[in-house]
């Protein structure tokens, strides 16, 4: 959009006195925050009708993307981006006084997500507006995010993250013309209607009101804005009578109050399940509602929807799809299930089995008694036309969808829709091979791999606003808006004046960070130190363990000798674990109390720095991701599905230490070989060892001294307040076997790490190293991933 300062200042003030009167001088950041976010949304909003009223006349093919989690982070700044008029406010701010910086941090991160998943569903609505497609999000408006980390003594505290606060969603519109109701609960028989046809009967259903809120997914500098829509729930008045108390009230607000209610209950995997099917539900009902509205026959509905499910949390959609054709709209079977086949599409986002969502078949029955009905036909016509094909009997008893007294919901995704994609190249053949292997023999041509990308634009333009200058003083602007212009920055990697330039952009970015550090934990971090840095959730494949080990043993080194030439190492943490996982919280607080203990030993003369930063989450990403120097992507190699986090290190200049896991691979053949350090077992090698079973971590630990006595310090006693702790750690690699095979690696990752210090020695190969990853990382962009889902198995048009 067109928009000068000047008319930018009027307008701020005049809609600062409207909606707070008061004037610029007395107003809090959150005030100005507000007053901003109520005026770009007067400058958008007749575009983002526009946009609404066009799809509908043109009758335009819509995707519909279904996710538990969206995780944006704060909007403000991505939408001035994408409006085209960051620069004009910060300036128009700077002008008035006000220091923009303070007002940006006032907007809560919108959490409502928790790790890749959220992001990378986030990053898709940034990359279909901005590519021009339409394609719309569904999910949940929840009051609560995952949690607020506090670490108290070292140890995870998890606090309500009330990021919905006293201003709410300001980005958000309530649509009251597209509310639905949800039916849960209750008793379903089929009756003879007066035509003879079997119909549902509900008796004694709970009714639900569906609320949709939409929030603007504003393209980058286009003119395009998508929907994001955001599911809440009230009580219908007609059913009030039925909630006389408030715990009875609060039960049902629990349904959006928070993203992944523990589920080690019986009411908490309850709750779960009520979530994902209200969320899907409302979605489907609204979709359909609209198709409809343009008369065309609903048995062609795939022809202008496309349904995608975002993991297996939305999976309960093909069979709630057929439930709306058949019950409520009167389609015969196979029509129907011809249509939802075509119209569903479904992205798996893990190799582990366990992690693939499988529900109690009697919860499942009791919670949504119809949709049970549905899924045992399903089940049911499966098994049959398979046998009736010659299909082997295990391979049908594999793949069913109602075994051992559970619902496998990837299964019903995969029978019940028409694409399966894999998010890396290596996760996509381990599905083929192994978790859906059976599947693949099955349906060959469901498959389809679309390796994962990040939103260029948050990660250099927003969080890195300094290397995002620099770029454009070496190879021209044009890169801001096709990030494919990275690559002319490949013809200056061996320019002294231009490594120069960006060493300096990335110790700029250190400072920043050290600032922070210093500020929130009291510890003096130096700049000359290599950040080495690990953020993502906490899990024991992620192997944030192994990290620890190797800090560990530099720890010995330094102790033994406190004049090892070695080069600063600042390790940085961030990351949460699940609430009822209890190892990941044990590592948590021992990388603490080695934090403690190596902070304050004056011995080690500075060189050894451990750092964990609190409560990470997308806005302290914008801030440890530009300043890193290492990327730390060390999961067991066939574990990590893509990551997106090493994405973002390498487009802002980081050198990653991997594995060759997820996508790992897939930036290794971008940058060459030079140009990442790569270490440990490959997927072969690791499965070989699962085949053979020869594995034994205590012959490990007592063959090789230096493995012996890095454990050992786990339990005696030199990690001080956590014995607990530490013997939990020491039984799951000694006792009981190291199950993701951090001893297998440790010589492996010492190694790697050795070389990073000789590398780091050099500045001008750092340099250069550092500038051929930021030039060959244009090819992890969402805008090009979003382009694939479009074109190869949504069936868009721009």
């Amino acid at each position: 959009m067109q928009l000068t300062k000047e008319q930018f200042i009027r307008d701020f003030k005049d809609t600062l006195h409207e909606e707070q009167l008061i004037k610029v001088p007395k107003a809090t950041a959150s005030e100005l925050f507000t007053t901003l976010a109520k005026l770009v949304r007067k400058y958008y909003t007749s575009t983002w009708i526009d946009r609404n009223n066009r799809l509908s006349e043109n009758q335009e093919k819509i995707a519909y993307y279904f996710s538990i989690e969206f995780l944006p982070g704060r909007m403000l700044e991505t939408n001035l981006l994408n409006l085209g008029i960051l620069e004009t406010v910060k300036e128009g701010f700077a002008e008035l006084g006000i220091d923009f910086n303070d007002v940006k941090v006032a907007e809560h991160d919108m959490a409502l997500g928790n790790g890749g998943l959220g992001r990378l569903a986030a990053a898709f609505m940034d990359s279909l507006a901005t590519t021009g497609y339409p394609g719309f999000g569904n999910g949940l408006r929840y009051k609560y995010g995952l949690f607020k980390q506090r670490i108290v003594d070292g140890y995870q505290v998890e606090l309500p993250d009330s990021w919905f606060g006293s201003m709410g969603n300001v980005w958000e519109v309530r649509k009251d013309h597209d509310v639905v109701d949800v039916k849960l609960f209750g008793n379903v028989y089929l009756q003879a209607n007066e035509e003879g046809k079997l119909v549902p009967v509900y008796d004694g259903a709970q009714v639900l009101r569906a609320v949709p809120y939409d929030v603007p997914q504003i393209g980058f500098e286009n003119d395009i804005i998508n929907n994001l829509r955001l599911w809440d729930v009230e009580i219908p008045e007609e059913y009030e009578l039925n909630y006389p108390a408030l715990e009875d009230r609060r039960r049902v607000q629990d349904i959006t109050a928070i993203l992944y209610p523990d589920d080690t209950s019986y009411e908490g995997k309850q709750l779960r399940l009520v979530q994902e099917y209200f969320m899907t539900s409302a979605g489907l009902q609204t979709i359909i509602k609209s198709y409809l509205k343009q008369g065309l026959p609903l048995e062609n509905i795939h022809e202008k929807v496309s349904v995608h499910i975002n993991d297996t949390h939305p999976a309960v959609a093909p069979a709630e799809f057929m439930r709306l054709l058949v019950d409520e709209y009167g389609l015969e079977w196979d029509i129907a299930w011809q249509a939802t086949v075509k119209t569903m599409s479904y992205t798996n986002h893990t190799i582990l089995s366990e992690a693939l969502e499988k529900w109690d078949a009697n919860l499942f029955k009791q919670v949504l008694p119809r949709v049970y009905q549905i899924v045992l036909e399903i089940d049911n016509r499966f098994v049959v036309e398979m046998a009736q094909k010659g299909v082997d009997t295990q391979v049908i008893e594999n793949t069913r969808i109602v075994k051992n007294g559970q619902i496998h919901m990837a299964n019903l995704s995969i029978i019940g829709g028409h694409s399966v994609n894999g998010v890396a190249k290596l996760h996509t053949e381990l599905l083929k091979e192994d978790t859906l292997h059976d599947f693949y023999t099955l349906y060959p041509e469901k498959f389809n791999n679309k390796t994962n990308g990040i939103v260029q634009r948050r990660w250099t333009q927003i969080a890195a606003p300094e290397l995002s200058a620099a770029l454009d003083r070496t190879i021209g602007n044009g890169w801001r808006k096709d990030i494919h212009e990275l690559r002319k920055l490949n013809d200056f990697v061996d320019d002294a004046a231009v490594q120069d330039t960006f060493y300096q952009v990335k110790q700029d970015a250190k400072a920043k960070l050290a600032a922070y550090i210093k500020d929130t934990t009291g510890v003096e971090v130096s700049t000359e130190a290599i950040f080495d840095v690990q953020v993502k959730r906490l899990h024991a494949y992620k192997r944030q363990l192994l990290n620890v080990l190797h800090i560990i043993k530099l720890y010995w080194d330094l102790k033994d000798d406190p004049d090892k030439d070695m080069v600063p190492r600042v390790f940085i943490f961030g990351a949460k674990a699940a609430p009822g996982y209890r190892f990941a919280k044990s590592v948590i607080k021992v990388i603490n109390e080695l934090a403690s203990l190596i902070n304050n030993d004056d011995s080690l003369q500075g060189k050894l720095k451990v750092i964990f930063l609190e409560n990470y989450n997308v806005s302290l990403a914008e801030l440890i991701i530009p300043a890193a120097n290492v990327s730390e992507q060390i999961s067991l190699a066939s574990k990590e599905a893509s990551g997106t986090s090493n994405m973002k290190f390498m487009m802002t200049g980081a050198i990653t230490l991997a594995t060759l896991d997820g996508a790992n691979i897939e930036i290794k053949d971008e940058v060459g070989d030079d140009n990442v350090v790569i270490f440990g077992m490959n997927k072969d090698e690791v499965y070989d060892h699962y085949a053979r079973h020869d594995y034994y971590s205590r012959g490990v630990y007592e063959n090789n001294p230096v493995i012996h006595r890095v454990i050992d310090t786990f339990v005696n006693g030199t990690i001080p307040n956590c014995q607990g702790e530490g013997m939990e750690i020491y039984e799951a690699l000694i006792t009981h076997n190291d199950e993701y095979f951090l001893l297998e690696d440790f010589t492996s990752y010492v190694e790697a790490q050795e070389r990073i210090d000789a590398l780091y020695r050099g500045k001008a190969k750092w340099s250069r190293m550092s500038l051929m990853n930021i030039a060959n990382s244009d090819k992890f962009t969402s805008d090009d991933t979003i382009t694939q889902y479009a074109e190869e198995i949504w069936n868009l048009k721009k």
